[in-house]
């Protein structure tokens, strides 16, 4: 069990958080047309799995806004914004904010992708969401960076996530 902290309070985080190195384990998550993807469905791309409390939450947005931003520069990558949300909020946002280049997955129908990924947050007010992590995914799905953010309320360092797909 790992933690973080939301507000300066400890949140517990349960799963294993992926590392530099690990393949990632397949998953299945709910797209905006309610269908279900999986990671398969992204082969032979290289994956920003951005993943999220959620979408409603001031720091989620930003860094939803700064992905969306930085993925129509990227070649051959995908940016995954991952969260518990339902789907309709997902799109209601992305719509909202004319965001094109991210695609919204939700975890509503498949919780278990929280402890695949070491994202399970087990404790205080957001238990049953995801911590808010970024992992960057080669073609292979070779994790090549991660990060789990150790205050909820901070955004994530965006410059080593898409600097690792520089390397």
């Amino acid at each position: 069990m790992q933690t973080v902290t939301r507000g300066g309070e400890p949140v517990e985080v349960s799963g294993r958080f992926l590392e530099k190195g690990d393949k990632a384990p397949p998953f299945t998550l709910t797209d905006a047309e309610l269908k279900d993807v999986q990671l398969d469905d992204y082969a032979g791309k290289r994956k920003v799995l951005n993943i999220i409390p959620s979408i409603d939450t001031q720091t989620c947005a930003m860094s939803a806004r700064k992905f969306n931003e930085r993925a129509s520069q990227l070649d051959n990558t995908v940016v995954l914004v991952v969260s518990a949300d339902l789907p309709f909020a997902q799109v209601r946002f992305c719509g909202a904010e004319g965001l094109d280049d991210v695609s919204t997955l939700s975890c509503f129908r498949h919780p278990e992708f929280r402890q695949l990924y070491g994202v399970s947050l087990d404790s205080g007010p957001m238990a049953g969401l995801c911590a808010r992590a970024v992992v960057v995914l080669d073609e292979e799905d070779r994790v090549i960076h991660a990060e789990l953010v150790s205050e909820i309320k901070q955004e994530p360092d965006y410059d080593a996530a898409i600097g690792a797909l520089d390397a």
